[in-house]
């Protein structure tokens, strides 16, 4: 499917989309509008956030704007610069469906959103703006207005869970994350004979559009086929993922349509919705409680952080010495660290970028490098900094918006009275009333899923 976009009659061919992309799918000569391959694309959309071609009212003409605005099914309202590298817009089949009396719309939002979405409007970098989101979704009209976080607590209890068996019971070793769907992309393309590495966990915004379909349909006591399920994400290839044939366990596509943060900007202003005004609001329980462990999913080494918070309580039986593991952080290349879990050492890997990968996969294909757990990252420093995030021009203010991205989300992660995934008391009402047991029967039908090559 058609993700990431370049227009030719926009493109300028200074290639610095090609020189950012981390899988060298953008081809084209110098001077010269540049193409896609969409064999190598992984669509991530760092291309999107590179692009400097743009067209404005302003510069270009009201009525040249006005039909490109039309071309990309972007709302009338939006009048800032459209760019020539872009992702595909899916406005009007959220607005369609919200405006559908026979649909019940539920809606989930991923930890980076809340900061990203507060850029947007004007608020200093790193601001959580998590009430306000709340508050904004529902007057947009969502029935249900749900947090990825929840889900990013579930992937935990599952992840962890398979990488325990895997390391006690003799698993393929080592075990990848498998939550960011570009990398996975990349992994079936690129090392197709590696994909028995990857955690079969579905990530946490398809995790959750199972459980919409099942768990809270039940409680909504609504019938699975009239939800349209919506995800807002900082990353422009979970439209991709979504659309991937095996997603759909609970008898439905799972989720049924994806906004970028930046969209989810659009669909606030066309709307009319004061953000400023917006008092701060809760999610919905039982899917939008969850924990500190949760919320660092959105930065690089927080997947990896917030499963060795679970796992280690888990093999261990004994608190975790310090729920901050500061050992996995980090916003450079790779990075490995030996973690003491009672009597077993864990050697994990963290790459940030998706370009530092290919060494670390190499070595491992060639016994250089032993690892029990691998996290990847496509973007630069994780989901903060995803391709669907606020866009930047200035290098300056990128690098800022980066620092003080990670910083919210770890003094978040810090103010809440809940930090690990097994804690979370609704995660665990899930599974007394519904999952029943980590890793069990129901969790693989619904959690959990198979890759292939491409």
């Amino acid at each position: 499917m058609e993700v990431i976009c370049i227009d030719e009659n926009l493109c300028t061919g200074c290639r610095e989309c090609a020189e950012i992309c981390p899988s060298w799918a953008i081809e084209g000569e110098q001077g010269k509008p540049q193409t896609i391959n969409k064999d190598k694309c992984v669509m991530c959309g760092q291309c999107v956030q590179k692009c400097k071609s743009y067209i404005s009212p302003a510069i270009h003409g009201e009525e040249a704007y006005r039909r490109v605005r039309e071309e990309r099914g972007i709302p009338d309202s939006v009048t800032e610069p459209l760019f020539a590298a872009y992702n595909v817009c899916h406005l009007s089949e959220v607005k369609a469906a919200l405006s559908d009396p026979d649909k019940f719309t539920m809606v989930q939002s991923a930890p980076a959103v809340r900061m990203g979405l507060a850029e947007e409007f004007g608020y200093p970098f790193g601001t959580i703006a998590a009430g306000k989101l709340a508050a904004a979704l529902r007057r947009i009209g969502f029935d249900k207005v749900y947090d990825t976080n929840f889900s990013a607590d579930l992937t935990i209890m599952e992840e962890g869970t398979e990488l325990i068996k895997r390391v006690t019971e003799g698993g393929v070793l080592p075990m990848f994350t498998s939550c960011c769907p570009a990398w996975v992309k990349f992994l079936e393309t690129s090392y197709p004979e590696m994909t028995k590495h990857l955690s079969s966990c579905k990530s946490p915004q398809q995790m959750l559009g199972a459980v919409f379909k099942t768990y809270c349909a039940k409680l909504d006591n609504v019938a699975p086929e009239k939800i349209f399920s919506v995800a807002v994400m900082p990353c422009t290839c979970k439209e991709f993922e979504a659309n991937r044939p095996e997603m759909n366990a609970s008898g439905c596509r799972d989720v049924d349509a994806v906004l970028t943060t930046r969209e989810l900007a659009w669909l606030i202003r066309d709307m009319g919705i004061d953000f400023d005004a917006l008092p701060e609001e809760a999610f919905d329980s039982p899917a939008g409680d969850y924990t500190g462990a949760g919320h660092i999913f959105g930065v690089t080494g927080g997947v990896m952080e917030a499963a060795i918070r679970t796992g280690y309580e888990l093999m261990t039986g004994q608190p975790i010495p310090n729920v901050e593991v500061t050992a996995v952080r980090g916003t450079e290349g790779f990075h490995t660290s030996d973690i003491k879990v009672g009597d077993m050492t864990l050697r994990i890997g963290v790459v940030t970028y998706l370009k530092n990968v290919i060494p670390v996969l190499e070595d491992i294909k060639a016994g250089r490098l032993k690892l029990d757990f691998l996290e990847v990252m496509t973007c630069p420093e994780g989901c903060v900094t995803g391709g669907g995030q606020p866009k930047f021009l200035m290098e300056t203010d990128k690098k800022e918006a980066y620092k003080k991205r990670r910083e919210g989300t770890f003094e978040h992660d810090r103010a809440l009275p809940i930090r690990k995934s097994h804690e979370n008391p609704s995660i665990q009402k899930l599974y007394a009333d519904f999952l029943k047991e980590r890793n069990g029967k129901l969790s693989h039908k619904l959690l959990h899923t198979k890759y292939r090559t491409k």
